[in-house]
This record gives structure tokens, C-alpha cells and sequence, in this order.
């Protein structure tokens, strides 16, 4: 009996995460998936509205489709690949999501058929209510292309022939994609706007785990710039460095798509608003209709409050 309750206990630790996930997807929660080029873009995009999301019980994974393995002006390859890893991990913790990074490599991305199986699985896996991505026109071939690949995905993840090693989805999810300040071929259109008052700070301390982007400035920065950053020793100087660079960007976004957040949240409420994340629907897959949104962003109804 002691041997059998060992054996009993062994294999239900060996339990896969996927199987962990497949439990999840029927609790009655919301599933968000979200697309990033690298290992901090599902984090820059969207990461104040998955914190919102992950406090309410719902499950949101972002996935960054390359490694980010040339993403250093110093160090690349396996090491950095490595590295951008365990820090989206660590910001995920905190962010309180699950994080994945594909092994393809940085600035090598392809729109090619196998590529659109993996993005397939990876909605189809996660049994995606939402699917958020960059817009497939950016100055960066590897966002450029993760835009295409999450639309051409759209449809086929619905189509139960193609890779029917994994059942696919009964409902088309929503598709959205993350803001950009590109024009051409056209403007950004904000149709939801999200207050991430409530998780500016959370966001902040999660971005600040990404340090070989944060502070060492990634691809395009040098030793001279480097050294500018705060050491690592001081992590309130680094908070507060993070802190000052994404009051500039999120409060940019509320200053932007101010329209946007007054038609979610109501006047007062609405120009109240200091820090913002926004997502334009894509016209592929499920076109929510005005109650739908609401449901899938189920904090426009709550009242103003600080970082909880």
C-alpha cells in the first residue's frame, strides 16, 4: 500500500503543465494570450492589463516568439538567449502570468507555414478567449511578421484539419492588436483603452527585471550608455529610473487615446485616468459586440483605486 500511495503521489507531481493549463481552461476564467517579437514586448504591450487580469483569477501567457538572442550590444547567442529568458520569467512572477520563449532566433523570424502551426498550437493550447499582437506593419521585420503569422492564424485556429494533433477551438477568439505610433497604412485605432493606475506600479517592478534591455539598452546602446543606468545594487534608483520612463510612455498612451478612455470609463472617470495600455480589434476572427468587450475586460465597471 506505502509503495503504491509513493507511486500514486509520483506521478501526480509529474503532471504536466499542459495538463495543468487544460484544467484551467475550465474554470470559467478568462484565457489571454499575448504575441511579442522578444523577450519584453508582451511585457511593454500589455503587461499593466495582464496584471489586471491575472488579479481577478483570469489566466494570461505571453510568449515572446524569438529568444532575443542578438538583442545586446555586447553578449549574444545562447548566453543572452538564456539570460532574456529568466528575465521574463521573473517579471512574469511578478506580473502574475506564465511566460513562454520560442527558440527561434532574434531578427530572424519568418511568416512561413511552420511558424503559423507553432503560433496554431500555441492559441489552440491555451484555449485563447483573447489573442493580443503587434499591428504587421512595424519598423522591426520581427514584429512585422508575428502580426502576420497571429493573423493568418485567426482562422485556421478554428479549422479542425489543420494540425489536428491539438483539437481546435470551438469559438474563434478576439483578436486585438497592441498600440503603435505608426501611420502608414494607417493610424493605430484605439477601440479599448485600459486604466492601469491600479498596476503602473506592478508594471514598473516587473519591467525593471528585463535589465538586459532596461539598463543595459539592448542592441542599439553601448558601454558609455551602460554605465549611465543605476547599478544593480541600488534597486530603488532602478524602480525609480523605470519608474520615470514609463510615466512618459503609459502616461502618453492616457494622454493619447484620452477619447477612448472617457467612452470605457465615463467622463469624470475617464479623464481621470493617468497610465493607459490600448488594443485595436482586429477584423479577423470574433468581432465582440459592446457587452462582449466588457466581459473580456471586466474592470471597466470598477471603481478608481490606488496599487493594490
Amino acid at each position: 500500500m506505502r509503495r503504491l500511495l509513493c507511486l500514486l503521489t509520483t506521478l501526480l507531481l509529474a503532471v504536466p503543465a499542459a495538463v495543468a493549463d487544460d484544467a484551467a481552461g475550465d474554470d470559467g476564467k478568462l484565457r489571454i494570450i499575448v504575441f511579442g517579437a522578444h523577450p519584453d514586448d508582451a511585457e511593454y504591450r500589455a503587461g499593466g492589463t495582464a496584471v489586471k487580469w491575472s488579479r481577478l483569477g483570469h489566466h494570461v501567457k505571453l510568449v515572446s516568439v524569438t529568444n532575443g538572442d542578438i538583442g545586446h550590444w555586447e553578449m549574444a547567442g545562447g548566453a543572452l538567449a538564456k539570460r532574456r529568458t529568466e528575465e521574463v520569467r521573473k517579471a512574469s512572477e511578478i506580473l502574475g502570468t506564465t511566460s513562454e520563449v520560442l527558440d527561434i532566433h532574434d531578427g530572424e523570424l519568418m511568416p512561413t507555414l511552420e511558424n503559423r502551426k507553432k503560433i496554431t498550437r500555441l492559441i489552440r493550447d491555451w484555449k485563447a478567449d483573447v489573442v493580443i499582437a503587434h499591428r504587421p506593419w512595424d519598423y522591426h521585420p520581427d514584429h512585422r511578421y508575428v502580426g502576420v503569422l497571429v493573423q493568418d492564424a485567426s482562422f485556421m485556429v478554428a479549422v479542425p484539419f489543420f494540425c489536428p494533433d491539438v483539437p481546435a477551438l470551438e469559438k474563434n477568439p478576439v483578436f486585438l492588436y497592441s498600440s503603435d505610433r505608426f501611420t502608414k497604412p494607417y493610424p493605430f485605432n484605439a477601440d479599448i483603452a485600459v486604466s492601469i493606475d491600479d498596476a503602473f506600479e506592478t508594471k514598473v517592478e516587473a519591467i525593471a527585471e528585463l535589465e538586459s534591455q532596461v539598463f543595459d539598452g539592448g542592441a542599439l546602446s553601448n558601454a558609455e550608455k551602460a554605465a549611465q543606468a543605476p547599478p544593480a545594487r541600488l534597486k530603488e534608483a532602478r524602480l525609480e529610473h523605470v519608474r520615470q520612463v514609463w510615466d512618459n510612455r503609459a502616461g502618453g498612451e492616457a494622454r493619447k487615446y484620452r477619447d477612448a478612455l472617457i467612452r470605457r470609463y465615463g467622463e469624470e472617470r475617464g479623464k481621470a485616468v493617468q497610465y493607459a495600455e490600448a488594443f485595436e480589434i482586429c477584423e479577423y476572427g470574433h468581432q465582440p459586440s459592446e457587452a462582449e468587450i466588457r466581459e473580456l475586460f471586466p474592470f471597466f465597471g470598477e471603481a478608481n483605486q490606488g496599487e493594490k
